[in-house]
């Protein structure tokens, strides 16, 4: 969707200025004192400003004292004592803003009446009497808030530094370079997180430190929210009721600036469990409108009252109980027709209450499941409603507005997941998302004007960090990302935990670990998931945890014993945690091999299945005994026993055998001599050229000989993004109409040498991106070889849900597969054309007879020159 000019500079200013960085330990007389070796400058906020900011400033004098060891005063009004002094208000709310504001000693045009923008300013003589003074404003409550985060960033405190032991970084002194920094609003206005399928981990470690998921604990997750310049959530709901389990728990949230909704299927600002607690008060105490809808009414009016006062986004429509699809009226436009008339009514609910119109309260109707469904079939609802579309809980886009729609009022959002209890099955227990492919899908999303709400379901929120924080950095600056710097993500984020010392050490693990763990969710994983006897692929995979755990324990011994904790959630233990699962399985997958042999070695798998085993809950108790236990139960998830797509009850071993009577006791061997046609390839061939092995030749798809772009639509790049390292995708010009002939679209082309001719198949693996364009044949591309027909092929026109669909995401790739016939052997072209957004090439293999069984393919047969 076209953007306006000046929206494009304004993101593009806030890039630049984001990338300064405003905080010096040395004075001079460009500096601003923070906090000199002797004392810190006070903060003043004038006592008629928003709560938030006052928070906000009582955090700041915390930060400082931690940072520097000297705690600054906080005061309301200002002496002659004062000569230098931090002013933090908000635009609204503080007299002396006003004040500075009219006199023009600030610039306020680029965040006045915007949304949560704010300025960082240094001044001199701002008022009589003071000498000078670091002015923090914001547009807004919110806007102020992040202001004071950001400068609390730049000082030293991470945001994770409760939720992840993240020490401060201490300096004696801390001063800021004197000048102007103006932050524009946020890309996206809501920006969340979801506490969801929280027990038994979440919820068994609030329980256990704090009596529950309460105001206690929720005090520390507005304040994450907030220095993750978030400002949306949804609580948890397993048999949760945020409003009445503790009822300081809404006041708290707006209090802190927190604008709160419920889940999808949860309406009118009340908890699944309140119907379940109160139902028998409602009516018959059926959750079903048609027969009712006067108690029904009622229930969401009570809920809607109780807390009418506060920052909602209140979500409309109505599902089933317990998630579930509504109760059907025996028809599909039936049941659509019904739910307009629910949707009608919450809204007249919100008029009758608040007696204003409804437009002037924040909706939210999300488009989950069969939902998704009303709505393409043409249900309506009001244009001031916000569409929540949705993923299909496992990070894959189902559906987005059109580049040519017309604009909404209430807008677009989305709902995303980096956790999921479902099939084809539950994953919960470690960070498995990669964020190459967040960015690609949200950045998707973005460019066709998908901006009002983001908000993702991050499970127990640990051992989510990483994700968390980039899907919230995402939302705040989307542009301030691409296929060219986002891989420089990893790097950052480092810094920002563990100091520049180490954050380029630190981000290659967690890259790799991305990499690695995002291939196959542990909870997916089985014996027969990789092969042990082609392409030494089992031995590969063992390979890559075996020496990622060796570097993440090397860097474990170097860094300072402060960052210990921090490092071990953050980076040593998913990599131990998901290493050992899967060694278990490749152990497990050569115990059934040798078994069927009767060879004496399985004795020896089977014995380390079974320490692999043990070491697992080991890996689990080192976890819980972080920093005297402050996290146990945190890994208290599930991953091992899985016979369907929900959790197991406990725990089991896999079952192995051990052998009594062997025949042998050697090892297999699956070495065999190999057969290439690299000889077939002219010394005077330029670029990156191919060869077949043994009956295959197999292509990473960012390795392309040649390419052709065309103006603005261009091949890319994404960094970490396919099952074995980058993958290609076409980035086309969405103002631009769809070309009639698609070999007239940009392509790929490689260049490939063959010993054999005839008959092949060429596989395309591609990531499984839906048909977020909901057409008929879903994204296309186009096939080549030798200039013969193009084939045109439908990569996802199947259904969520589908059978189909399970495999692409069980495995985490959609392959599609052409035949072909070589008229002769040697040189061949292979061309690949698309014009869609989405369409993301990971591998290509070319299977002329010879190709064997694995999960991830052959390696790669490119020549190196």
């Amino acid at each position: 969707m076209k953007r306006s000019f000046l929206t494009l500079v304004a993101i593009i200013i806030c890039f630049l200025i984001k990338a300064q960085h405003f905080i010096a330990e040395k004075n001079s007389s460009a500096n601003f004192p923070i906090a000199t070796v002797s004392k810190a400058t006070s903060i003043y906020v004038d006592p008629a400003d928003d709560q938030l900011v006052h928070k906000a400033a009582a955090l700041l004098q915390k930060d400082i004292e931690a940072v520097t060891g000297k705690k600054p005063a906080v005061i309301s009004s200002l002496s002659k004592s004062e000569k230098q002094v931090i002013i933090i208000g908000s635009l609204p709310g503080s007299a002396i803003i006003k004040s500075l504001v009219a006199k023009k000693k600030i610039d306020v045009n680029n965040i006045q009446d915007q949304w949560e923008a704010f300025r960082l300013q240094t001044l001199n003589t701002p008022v009589a009497g003071l000498q000078n003074a670091l002015v923090i404003v914001g547009s807004d409550r919110r806007g102020t808030a992040y202001g004071v985060f950001e400068l609390s960033e730049q000082l030293g405190v991470s945001p994770w530094h409760w939720w992840a032991d993240v020490p401060v970084k201490k300096r004696p002194a801390a001063y800021f370079k004197n000048g102007s920094y103006g932050y524009s609003s946020p890309a996206v206005k809501y920006r969340g997180i979801f506490i969801n399928d929280e027990e038994p981990a979440f919820g068994g470690w609030a329980r256990e430190k704090f009596g529950g998921i309460n105001s206690k604990m929720y005090e520390h997750m507005f304040e994450l929210i907030l220095r993750l310049k978030g400002n949306y959530l949804w609580p948890a709901m397993w048999g949760k009721a945020f409003n009445e389990d503790d009822e300081v728990n809404p006041r708290l949230a707006d209090e802190y600036g927190i604008v709160m909704g419920t889940s999808h299927h949860e309406p009118m600002m009340r908890a699944q469990k309140e119907w379940t607690v109160h139902k028998k008060e409602y009516g018959n105490a059926a959750w079903n409108y048609h027969t009712n809808k006067e108690g029904l009414q009622k229930f969401w009016e009570d809920g809607f009252r109780r807390n009418r006062s506060f920052d909602n986004m209140v979500t409309i429509g109505m599902r089933g109980d317990g998630d579930e699809a509504m109760h059907d009226m025996g028809s599909m436009k039936a049941n659509y027709e019904q739910l307009e008339g629910i949707i009608k009514d919450q809204r007249g609910i919100i008029e009758k209450i608040t007696g204003k119109p409804a437009k002037e309260t924040p909706q939210v109707w999300a488009l989950y499941k069969e939902v998704q469904e009303y709505y393409d079939m043409g249900m309506k609802v009001p244009d001031e409603v916000t569409l929540l579309l949705c993923d299909d809980n496992w990070g894959n886009i189902r559906r987005l507005p059109a580049v040519n729609a017309p604009k909404r009022k209430g807008g677009y959002g989305i709902y995303y997941h980096f956790d999921y209890v479902g099939g084809p099955r539950s994953y919960r227990w470690l960070n498995t998302n990669n964020i190459a492919r967040v960015w690609e899908q949200m950045n998707l999303a973005y460019d066709h004007g998908v901006d009002k709400i983001w908000i993702v379901n991050v499970g127990d929120l640990k051992p989510m960090e990483l994700p968390t924080s980039f899907f919230l950095d995402l939302a705040w600056n989307v542009k301030k990302w691409n296929a060219g710097n986002l891989d420089s993500y990893y790097t950052q984020w480092a810094a920002r935990q563990f100091g520049n010392t180490w954050a380029k050490e630190i981000g290659q693990i967690m890259k790799k670990y991305a990499l690695y763990a995002s291939r196959r969710k542990p909870e997916l994983l089985e014996a027969r998931t990789y092969s042990v006897e082609n392409y030494n692929e089992a031995n590969r995979i063992s390979n890559d945890w075996n020496n990622l755990l060796r570097e993440a324990d090397q860097l474990n011994e170097k860094i300072p014993e402060a960052y210990k904790n921090a490092f071990y959630q953050l980076v040593l233990h998913p990599v131990k945690a998901y290493g050992n699962l899967q060694n278990m399985y490749i152990a497990l997958a050569w115990n059934q091999y040798y078994a069927k042999q009767n060879n004496a070695l399985a004795n020896g798998y089977a014995d380390q299945v079974k320490q692999l085993y043990i070491k697992d809950s080991l890996i689990n108790v080192e976890y819980h005994q972080l920093n005297g236990g402050k996290w146990n139960h945190m890994m208290d998830q599930k991953r091992i026993g899985y016979t369907s797509w929900s959790e197991p009850r406990v725990q089991r071993m896999p079952q192995v055998s051990y052998v009594e009577s062997p025949a042998s006791s050697q090892p297999a061997s699956f070495t065999q001599a190999s057969t290439t046609s690299a000889s077939l390839i002219p010394a005077t061939a330029k670029g990156n050229l191919f060869y077949e092995k043994d009956g295959y030749v197999a292509i990473n798809a960012v390795n392309y000989t040649r390419k052709k772009d065309i103006k603005n639509s261009r091949w890319e790049s994404i960094a970490g993004l396919a099952r074995e390292g980058d993958a290609l995708a076409l980035f086309p010009d969405l103002s631009k109409n769809a070309l009639a002939d698609i070999i007239q679209a940009p392509y790929v082309e490689y260049e490939v040498y063959t010993a054999g001719k005839g008959d092949v198949e060429i596989q395309v693996l591609l990531s499984p991106t839906l048909n977020f364009q909901n057409t008929k044949t879903g994204l296309q591309y186009a096939i080549t070889v030798n200039d013969d027909t193009p084939q045109n092929v439908s990569i996802n026109p199947e259904t969520v849900d589908s059978r189909t669909w399970s495999q692409w995401v069980t495995n985490n790739v959609n392959i599609k597969t052409t035949k072909h016939r070589l008229a002769v052997a040697g040189k061949q072209i292979i061309r690949i054309y698309t014009q869609d957004p989405g369409v993301v090439i990971q591998k290509i293999i070319i299977n002329l007879g010879g190709l064997k069984p694995s999960y991830l393919g052959p390696e790669e047969t490119l020549l190196k020159k």
